[in-house]
């Protein structure tokens, strides 16, 4: 081919953001069909993880919901949208993708609740554990279990709701055992890559506790702290009731306890 004809090289994939640099994360709920969970996070554990990570966006934790058998939910980060954009491209356009697309597709009846969303201030996003992942092939689940809450919110979160969260649920939270707490809001910028869409206009505030067992997350519901001293409080900024998933790391989960 004659050099002017030629395209140029791609340029290299960026390496994965830390949990903490990642300023865009998705909350990605699947509903899949019944007895396919099983199915889905063995591929997605053996293929679907470090093949993501390579194309310059992390892998954040993914789950067995314990109240809903046939949900599957994971957590995925970006350094920016416009990163966003490019590793999407690179992964969905790539062989993997193609190579599994089929068989992943299979388990699901629904892959469109997803929320995008951003970190809640500076030095709100979650943090994962220094270890190196257990190998393609491990399975059961890995120790602890993650409580995400998502507060529907009648706006975009204001300065106030804010401190209230910094001040007020994170320290309810830590005081009742959480070994990490990380909060998310709604990141309003235009779906970069629409090819997936993700739920839109609907501001919320996602709050992720990470507690070493069910029952240590179970305690924090049954005490009534929270109905005590956070729920009054928090009621004028909600448009609706929240929303708690309680969620199991499968083996390969970076986020776990």
């Amino acid at each position: 081919m004659p050099e002017a004809l030629m395209a140029p090289p791609l340029p290299p994939c960026a390496a994965p953001p830390a949990a903490d640099e990642c300023a865009v994360v998705e909350l990605r709920q699947y509903t899949l069909h019944p007895q396919q969970r099983e199915v889905l996070i063995d591929l997605f554990d053996r293929a679907l993880v470090e093949t993501q990570e390579a194309q310059g966006m992390r892998v954040l934790g993914q789950f067995r919901d314990l109240d809903r058998p046939d949900m599957f939910v994971w957590l995925r980060g970006f350094a920016s949208m416009e990163s966003r954009r490019r590793a999407l491209e690179g992964f969905y356009g790539g062989p993997v993708w193609a190579a599994h697309r089929n068989a992943a597709n299979a388990t699901m009846v629904d892959s469109d609740n997803v929320l995008l969303l951003r970190p809640a201030w500076p030095g709100a996003a979650i943090a994962l554990p220094q270890h190196p992942r257990p190998a393609p092939g491990s399975s059961g689940a890995a120790a602890g279990v993650l409580t995400a809450t998502v507060f529907p919110l009648r706006e975009s979160p204001t300065p106030a709701l804010l401190d209230f969260c910094h001040h007020r649920m994170a320290p309810l939270l830590q005081r009742s055992g959480a070994r990490q707490v990380a909060w998310y809001c709604t990141e309003a910028s235009a779906n970069t890559f629409p090819r997936l869409p993700v739920r839109e206009g609907e501001p919320v505030l996602l709050a992720l506790a990470l507690f070493g067992s069910a029952a240590a997350a179970q305690a924090v519901t049954d005490s009534g702290a929270w109905q005590r001293g956070v729920a009054p409080g928090l009621a004028p900024w909600l448009a609706g009731p929240p929303h708690t998933l309680r969620l199991q790391p499968t083996a390969r989960s970076a986020l776990h306890a």
